[in-house]
């Protein structure tokens, strides 16, 4: 018999991942106007530098998420400031900022597998785990919904009741307003990229944590990742929250199909890579005609 409880309840573990990897994929997007596909080795290096500080240095997950998310940060704001932003300035078009987002994460990721090896590295903290009914719950699965929760909650107020949160929503709306409206849009846009890149860290000390890691951490995750984004609709938080959990979900139902036709789960990654092809054809702009953009 199938546990549709748990499957729910995996559901919302995996949309609380995406999510977390997704809102600063559709931020930068929204302000850059391009894919950064090194957002994938982002998600790498915080896992990393998560593994680093929890593991190797014995200061623990909370630690561990701090320091990733400032390291990650600034790491994203330097290649966007040192390679693409020159690039874009340069006059490159979406295709040659893509590109060099793909070489970027290239050159990451091979860096990354040439100081810590390509052996797979396993966090050793026992996560709790405990019955609850039907429901199979550890302490990670809790913490990473939780983090979900208060970073969705985060984010929601600097947008909406910060200043930088404000200029963020300008900027993204009509950057030529904003600029004339004194507004310093380079500036939005590094704070942007810290943001994303930092966001990015935290989802991949989470995934790191829940499986292994390894240099193909983030690409393992960035397809379902970007169509979170593009159902959403490009640049927008909030229909990147409900995206993010229908793919969750649909990913999870679809297991259970692939299990009952004695198919392997592996394929599971192409059930978000359909869902972003649907969305292309059927609705483009995916679900940010029901949310105000943010």
């Amino acid at each position: 018999m199938i546990n549709w409880a748990q499957v729910f309840f995996n559901s919302a573990i995996t949309g609380s991942l995406y999510l977390i990897g997704a809102v600063g994929l559709t931020l930068t997007y929204g302000l850059s106007r391009f894919p950064n596909f090194a957002h994938a080795e982002f998600i790498t290096l915080g896992a990393y530098i998560g593994y680093l500080v929890a593991e190797q240095l014995g200061l623990g997950l909370p630690s561990a998420l701090v320091v990733a998310f400032s390291v990650t940060g600034i790491v994203g704001v330097l290649c966007y400031c040192g390679i693409l932003q020159p690039l874009a300035r340069g006059g490159a078009s979406i295709i040659h900022l893509m590109v060099a987002s793909i070489a970027l994460g290239f050159i990451f990721r091979h860096s990354i597998g040439a100081l810590w090896t390509w052996k797979p590295l396993y966090f050793t903290a026992a996560w709790s785990a405990f019955d609850i009914g039907p429901l199979r719950i550890s302490g990670l699965w809790v913490g990473l919904i939780f983090a979900a929760l208060v970073l969705s909650l985060a984010m929601h107020f600097l947008l909406m009741n910060t200043k930088i949160g404000k200029a963020i929503r300008a900027s993204a709306s009509n950057p030529e307003l904003a600029l004339a409206s004194g507004i310093n849009v380079d500036r939005v846009v590094w704070i942007t990229w810290f943001i994303g890149a930092g966001l990015a860290a935290v989802a991949g000390i989470f995934r790191g944590a829940d499986t292994q890691i390894w240099p193909m951490t983030g690409w393992d995750i960035i397809l379902p990742i970007f169509a979170v984004a593009i159902l959403g609709g490009i640049g927008n938080f909030y229909g990147s929250i409900v995206a993010a959990f229908i793919i969750g979900l649909a990913e999870n139902i679809g297991v259970v199909g692939l299990i009952a036709l004695g198919f392997s789960t592996t394929y599971r990654i192409g059930i978000a890579f359909l869902i972003l092809i649907i969305t292309l054809i059927v609705r483009p702009q995916g679900l940010a005609m029901l949310f105000r953009r943010a």
